[in-house]
């Protein structure tokens, strides 16, 4: 058993590391081609059916490049696709959720104090959950609303930040922004395989049959394309997320995330602005940088917005206390595993007794019964599971008599 575990362990760090790598050809490719395409300049003289050219130098060597904005006259003998960069990515990703997420449901996915539901029906919300998104996008595209590039992204935003909330009470936090990464993602290499690949080998196909190709599959193909570029770093961070519990663990984490999608637009923004040689929008990083601060306020919680009471002065001359730091350090290491909004311990999936010590002002709510529980007595943690020690034992009676 302990060698699958350490087997299991090592395949998740594997599909991670894959995913990574993945996503960095993705994003790096579709960053140049957004860049490339905003700094093309029109010259005279340019041949028949160019849109623009760009030179870049790059390895101590120069690069003239030409965009047709339908097609050339005829293709080259090679020519390159760039496409599985972005079907490795969401396979690999998906591989990941299913060796963590769904393998781990339990764990990782179900909270049953948000929703009391079986793994199995849990996947199965997840699955359904990030199928909707790309055919509910899909059918806004291609709606009246698709012809406002504006209007279309507005809506697109309302569906995420949504979807952001719906599934914080669908999962535990870290599932919750997991999942939403992986509902934009999704609907951004469905994009890739379902329109813009297609749509060019219709343009290919064309050409070799010696037919005019129809200018509408490539200004489809670019909308979708410029939907990606704005939504890839907000799924990044959401990606990264499951690492820093203050963005997931928060009462306030659907609004953090759609702040996220928010500083994320702001960000490409910028580049795109630069890119396309049409100034330089610094306000847009003072913007960012001030959704960040509220975003840190967030994940706080504070009482003026959760209504969460003040600590009582025992409570406070217990957080006061000098013993407090070292007595936190034992309370987190040897009962939060348990005692704690998303417990870690196997088996465990809510707080025994809704007791939560993850909080300095639980700690000090709960003090009496850390004293009694662990300091004067053995009886928790259950059969010393987590190796508490007699020292810290001793510390957590000194804290709480001297406290009291």
């Amino acid at each position: 058993m302990n060698d699958f575990a350490v087997m299991w362990d090592w395949l998740s760090f594997a599909v991670r590391w894959l995913h990574v790598v993945t996503a960095i050809a993705w994003i790096g490719s579709s960053f140049y081609f957004i860049a490339l395409d905003l700094g093309l300049v029109k010259r005279p003289g340019l041949p028949e059916g160019v849109h623009g050219e760009e030179w870049q130098v790059h390895g101590g060597g120069f690069y003239h490049i030409q965009k047709y904005l339908v097609a050339p006259a005829s293709l080259p003998e090679h020519l390159t696709w760039f496409k599985w960069e972005s079907y490795s990515t969401w396979l690999s990703g998906f591989a990941l959720l299913a060796i963590v997420y769904y393998a781990g449901a339990d764990l990782y996915l179900i909270d049953r104090n948000v929703l009391d539901v079986s793994a199995p029906v849990g996947i199965l919300i997840s699955l359904a959950s990030i199928g909707l998104g790309w055919l509910l996008y899909d059918a806004l595209c291609k709606s009246p609303l698709g012809k406002s590039d504006t209007g279309l992204m507005l809506v697109l935003y309302v569906i995420l930040v949504a979807m952001g909330w719906g599934y914080t009470q669908l999962f535990t936090g870290r599932a919750a922004f997991l999942h939403l990464g992986a509902f934009t993602a999704t609907i951004m290499t469905a994009n890739v395989f379902l329109i813009i690949i297609p749509n060019q080998k219709i343009v290919v196909a064309d050409l070799k049959a010696g037919r005019k190709p129809d200018p509408k599959l490539g200004a489809q193909a670019k909308q979708r394309s410029l939907h990606n570029n704005y939504l890839t770093l907000p799924v990044i961070f959401l990606m990264l997320s499951n690492h820093y519990p203050l963005a997931f663990g928060t009462r306030f984490n659907w609004i953090i995330a759609a702040l996220i999608f928010i500083i994320g637009v702001l960000i490409r923004h910028y580049f795109n602005t630069r890119h396309a040689r049409k100034g330089n929008p610094h306000w847009t990083w003072a913007a960012s940088a001030i959704l960040f601060v509220i975003i840190m306020w967030l994940s706080t919680a504070p009482a003026v917005l959760t209504g969460e009471r003040r600590l009582s002065a025992a409570e406070e001359r217990f957080v006061a206390s000098a013993h407090f730091p070292a007595v936190r350090d034992a309370v987190m290491g040897r009962c939060s595993m348990c005692h704690a909004a998303e417990p870690g311990f196997e088996g465990i999936h809510a707080a025994p007794k809704n007791v939560r010590l993850d909080t300095d002002a639980d700690i000090a709510a709960h003090a009496r019964e850390i004293y009694l529980q662990a300091g004067r007595s053995h009886a928790m943690p259950p059969g010393n599971v987590s190796g508490m020690t007699e020292e810290e034992r001793r510390l957590i009676t000194a804290w709480f008599e001297e406290a009291r």
